[in-house]
């Protein structure tokens, strides 16, 4: 099995041994884990301006299991637009957390009502439960979010 080509796997690598030599400030950590609160806040409130605020310009979010991508506050706009339409009611209950010099990791049950077709899932009207596992990478320089990776585990669907 080829899980892409290995100059992707390469760059990948060289790129995670790089966030392994961050150093860890305690102000640089509390400026992230302060910004994740209010990433968490405004996905709470449906605010995408407040969402975008934490994000940078070109900032990516990734569904890798379905191998789908949304770019810059455009497609962040997308992919909420999509997600609060698709489940008005979601919600997200934090389960673990990691904040480091690379970012957040957090790991949340999600539920909500499937109201609206999501990302090729047919709309069932019906409380959905399922787990994510989402990690935020830090852009140190923008002092802000470059994105989100997320991977899903549903429970009932």
């Amino acid at each position: 099995m080829t899980l892409g080509g290995d100059s992707e796997f390469t760059d990948r690598h060289a790129a995670a041994r790089e966030l392994l030599e961050r150093p860890l400030d305690p102000a640089e950590y509390d400026a992230i884990r302060d910004l994740w609160k209010a990433h968490s806040l405004a996905e709470d409130d449906r605010d995408i301006e407040g969402l975008l605020s934490t994000l940078t310009p070109d900032c990516r979010y990734e569904l890798p299991q379905l191998d789908r991508t949304f770019e810059g506050h455009e497609g962040a706009t997308e992919f909420y637009e999509r997600l609060l339409g698709a489940f008005p009611d979601i919600d997200f209950r934090l389960t673990s957390i990691v904040i480091g010099p690379q970012g957040v990791v957090e790991e949340a049950r999600v539920t909500g009502t499937h109201e609206r077709d999501w990302l090729g899932f047919q709309a069932t009207n019906e409380q959905v439960e399922f787990q994510v596992v989402i990690f935020f990478p830090w852009n140190p320089e923008e002092r802000l979010f470059s994105g989100e990776r997320v991977w899903f585990s549903f429970k009932k669907w």
